[in-house]
């Protein structure tokens, strides 16, 4: 018996489009989606207590219900207890940085490494321009941020959109060839937009040492003897 694939939505009946031998809903407005936009952006910007079952509850399907949902609705939906302590969370969630949600709101390709590279270079969301972005960006990467960027949605949610700042301020030294960057200047400006200073050769002072290719080098031989600690990926150091 021939096991056909479906062509509707099971949560909004949209139609679905197949892409890659994978079936996606592109209904902007499915309740499933907005259930698991959400359930993301809690998650990134560690508001307690807003998950699954609290999202359902509340019936929320854009990331913007949660700040124009009154203390009352908490209440009402999830009992006194619960419903203020959500609610005071949501509050304090207000004061994320820019890297913070830029990593959030579940822009395709673009999570905390990208956003902190981004918010090296500016101040705020306001510097924020399309040749700065793809300057920072791949290409796709560049091309779905501006898709969020320009439909000015972000101008509705309750942040300052203040970029803060890498403070790490340690020490890396590469050893070998790397596997997650092309050339180690790539690195290089990954690592600065981290807040991390990269440096030629092992001393002492040297807090990180990189060895993607996993070999027994001089460097590695002397990092170890100094108790520096040793990496096989940069994606490590976010």
């Amino acid at each position: 018996m021939k096991i056909l694939p479906p062509t509707q939505c099971p949560s909004c009946d949209s139609p679905l489009v197949m892409e890659n031998a994978i079936l996606y809903c592109r209904n902007s407005g499915c309740k499933a989606q907005g259930y698991k936009s959400i359930e993301n952006f809690a998650k990134t910007m560690k508001i307690l207590g807003l998950g699954p079952a609290s999202i359902s509850k509340l019936n929320f399907t854009k990331i913007q219900d949660i700040y124009t949902a009154s203390k009352d609705y908490y209440i009402e939906v999830l009992g006194e207890a619960l419903g203020t302590k959500l609610y005071n969370n949501i509050e304090a969630s207000k004061g994320a940085s820019l890297n913070t949600v830029i990593a959030a709101v579940g822009i395709p390709l673009v999570g905390k490494t990208a956003a902190d590279k981004l918010c090296a270079k500016v101040s705020d969301i306001y510097e924020i321009n399309e040749t700065l972005v793809y300057e920072t960006f791949g290409p796709k990467s560049a091309a779905n941020f501006m898709a969020w960027f320009e439909t000015k949605e972000w101008a509705t949610l309750p942040f300052t959109f203040k970029a803060e700042k890498p403070v790490s301020g340690k020490t890396v030294c590469i050893t070998g060839k790397l596997k997650s960057f092309k050339t180690k200047a790539e690195a290089g400006k990954h690592l600065s937009a981290l807040g991390y200073k990269l440096v030629s050769s092992v001393t002492k002072n040297t807090n990180i040492l990189v060895n993607e290719s996993g070999l027994e080098s001089e460097k590695t031989k002397k990092a170890r003897a100094n108790g520096t600690i040793i990496i096989n990926n940069i994606m490590e150091l976010e």
